[in-house]
C-alpha cells in the first residue's frame, strides 16, 4: 500500500508527541528568524536544525518526494531568474565588487551575486523542512483542539483540522481517477507528448471536482446531524495538555530567534552579513 501524499503519520517520536500548538508557534518563530536576516551563519544554523528535526521525524522520502520536486524546480527557477532581472544586485547591497566572468554584456558574474543569491536560496532551503515537519507530524485533530485551547473559535479549528484531512484525500483522489483514465487507454506516461500529457491532467480535473463536490456535502451533511455550531463550546478527544517539552522547544526557538536579532542589530548593524569588508 503506498504511502498518501501530504498526510499525518502517527510515529512515536520527540517531534510527534509535542502538541499542534508548539509546532505552530515554533515554525512561526523559526520562519521569522529566517526572514528578518540574510547572515547565511545563523540561516545554516537554521537550515541545520531543520533538517534534524526531519531526521528525528522519520519522515520518508515517498512522502516528500513530489513536494521536492516542484520545490527545486521553484528554487532553480527563482536563482537563475534573480540574476536575470538582477545580475549586479549583490554589489548594490555590499558595496563592492569582485568578478568571476562575463557573459555578456551586463551581465557580469560576481562574488557578490553569488553570495547574495546563494543566501537567498539558502533562506528557502532551511524554513521549506519546517513546513514539512508540521504537516507530516501533526495530528489536524490534536492541532484543532490546541487552538481552541488558546481561546480560538472552534469552529474554525474545526475548519482548520477539515482542511489539513483534505490534502491526503485529493491527492488519493487524482491518483485513484488517474490509474482508471490510463486502464480506458489515456497515455499519461513520459511516452506521450507534453501537449497530450496535459490535455490528459486536465481531463482528470472535472472527475476531481465532482468527487470534491460529493464529499464537501458528505462532511457537511454528517455535521448538521450531530448539531455542530448549535453550542459555544465543544469537547475535543484528542486535546492534551502542554508538557515540559513543549515548553522547552518554544523557549529554544524563541533564542534562536533572539540570537538572530541580536546578530542583525549588534553584530552585523545591518539586514545583511557582509563577508567582503
Amino acid at each position: 500500500m503506498k504511502t498518501k501524499l501530504f498526510s499525518y503519520s502517527q510515529l512515536d517520536t520527540f517531534v510527534h508527541r509535542l502538541s499542534g500548538l508548539t509546532k505552530l508557534v515554533c515554525f512561526i518563530l523559526m520562519t521569522t528568524a529566517v526572514m528578518l536576516t540574510y547572515d547565511i551563519r545563523m540561516i545554516l544554523l537554521i537550515m541545520v536544525i531543520s533538517y534534524a528535526l526531519m531526521y528525528v521525524s522519520k519522515i520518508k522520502f515517498s512522502q516528500i518526494r513530489l513536494m521536492l520536486v516542484y520545490v527545486l524546480i521553484f528554487l532553480v527557477t527563482n536563482f537563475f531568474l534573480t540574476y536575470a532581472f538582477a545580475p549586479m544586485y549583490g554589489v548594490e547591497i555590499y558595496g563592492t565588487q569582485h568578478d568571476l566572468f562575463t557573459i555578456a554584456g551586463r551581465y557580469v558574474v560576481t562574488q557578490e551575486q553569488m553570495f547574495y543569491q546563494i543566501t537567498k536560496f539558502s533562506k528557502y532551503l532551511s524554513v521549506i523542512p519546517l513546513g514539512m515537519i508540521f504537516i507530516f507530524t501533526t495530528n489536524p485533530s490534536e492541532f484543532a483542539s490546541s487552538l481552541n485551547g488558546v481561546g480560538v473559535n472552534y469552529k474554525v479549528c474545526t475548519s482548520l483540522s477539515l482542511t489539513l484531512r483534505y490534502f491526503p484525500d485529493v491527492t488519493s483522489d487524482y491518483q485513484t481517477i488517474s490509474l482508471a483514465q490510463q486502464a480506458r487507454g489515456l497515455e499519461m506516461t513520459s511516452k506521450a507528448k507534453l501537449s497530450q500529457r496535459v490535455k490528459s491532467i486536465a481531463s482528470i480535473l472535472v472527475p476531481l471536482i465532482f468527487t470534491t463536490m460529493d464529499r464537501i456535502e458528505l462532511i457537511s451533511n454528517a455535521m448538521d446531524l450531530r448539531g455542530f455550531g448549535k453550542h459555544k463550546k465543544r469537547t475535543w478527544y484528542t486535546r492534551k495538555p502542554l508538557t515540559k517539552a513543549d515548553y522547552l522547544s518554544v523557549l529554544f526557538c524563541a533564542l534562536v530567534l533572539a540570537l538572530t536579532l541580536y546578530v542583525r542589530f549588534f553584530v552585523n548593524h545591518s539586514f545583511y552579513y557582509n563577508p567582503f569588508i
